[in-house]
């Protein structure tokens, strides 16, 4: 919680400083209470004294006093609020090595589920996009709120080829450069990137994501998979090899780096989804702080309310 005023909060000497007259207040009472009558007569001439709940009408004047400072510094809070004006491309590498079944049934039919689960949690406003690559990088879809489009077409990839990053950033980098808004102005805009093994086709993925950092375009990297991956690899004489395909999250963290985004890794499909729900939530939400003075300046009002029931109750007076 934070506060829009927090000058106000100064104020709250004033409580401690109350609560030290209220005590000298006390003192004297008892004194002049000692020097009208001695103490072995007392009992006979105020014979019935409210004892400990006389303080608590006051006390709680004094907690309502407090919050009510608190409400002058209006108080805030922060709250996740949807982006309405955003565009994000999935950006999802289908290479051979995606077939592999260290993450069951494989990695891309993981990857395919956590997409679909990343476009439940996105809000409805917000424009997603999807470039396809292995060796080639291809734009499958433009930043739309159609999530059927983009349902359809993450479940049409099947594995094959290499693995061209760069060149699939490139044109994701693209096709975010052209959404512009009716005032000419590029909504906030985000990539987010699954792959699983390096780059070795076209451009440096390390100089692309420079260029993302100077657009402020931050691109959050998914690296999939497990050391231990392999695939079946049928060689030109009909003989099927074992060829190991384990991820490459160094590369992967280095393009995160650069473009201001966020590394993550995920060797189970669970990971996967988890890892697509809290970008769900980085991406599509925005912190926003809300005032909430008037929540405060009831509560202050209801405790007034009560030290003064409270005070009526026992003594027949609001003090």
């Amino acid at each position: 919680m934070s506060f829009a005023d927090p000058f106000f909060l100064l104020a709250l000497l004033l409580v401690p400083l109350g609560v030290f007259a209220y005590l000298q207040h006390e003192r004297r009472r008892r004194n002049a209470a000692a020097a009208f009558a001695a103490p072995a007569v007392q009992a006979s001439v105020v014979p019935s004294v409210p004892g400990w709940r006389r303080h608590i009408p006051l006390a709680v004047y004094a907690l309502a006093l407090a919050v009510l400072i608190l409400a002058l510094a209006k108080p805030q809070r922060t709250v996740a609020v949807p982006v309405e004006r955003a565009s994000i491309m999935l950006t999802i590498d289908f290479s051979g090595s995606m077939q592999s079944t260290d993450v069951p049934p494989t990695r891309l039919v993981a990857a395919r589920a956590a997409a679909d689960r990343f476009l439940d949690d996105v809000p409805a406003a917000v424009r997603i996009g999807l470039v396809a690559f292995n060796q080639s990088a291809r734009l499958i879809e433009s930043p739309t709120t159609d999530r059927s489009a983009i349902r359809n077409a993450v479940v049409s990839l099947q594995p094959s080829g290499g693995t061209a990053t760069g060149e699939a950033l490139a044109v994701s980098l693209g096709a975010l450069e052209t959404q512009k808004e009716a005032d000419g102005v590029r909504p906030p805009s985000a990539i987010i990137l699954l792959s699983d093994g390096t780059s070795v086709r076209g451009r440096p993925p390390q100089e692309i994501a420079q260029r993302a950092k100077d657009l402020k375009i931050p691109i959050y990297t998914v690296t999939l998979g497990t050391p231990t991956g392999t695939i079946q690899v049928r060689r030109s004489n009909g003989a099927v090899e074992t060829r190991p395909v384990p991820p490459d999250p160094v590369e992967s963290r280095a393009v995160a780096e650069i473009s201001g985004g966020r590394a993550y890794t995920a060797d189970t499909a669970q990971n996967l989804s988890d890892v697509y729900k809290t970008l769900g939530s980085r991406i599509g939400y925005r912190d926003e702080k809300r005032e909430i003075t008037a929540a405060f300046s009831g509560g202050a009002l209801a405790l007034l309310a009560g030290g003064a029931g409270l005070s009526l109750l026992w003594f027949r007076r609001l003090v």
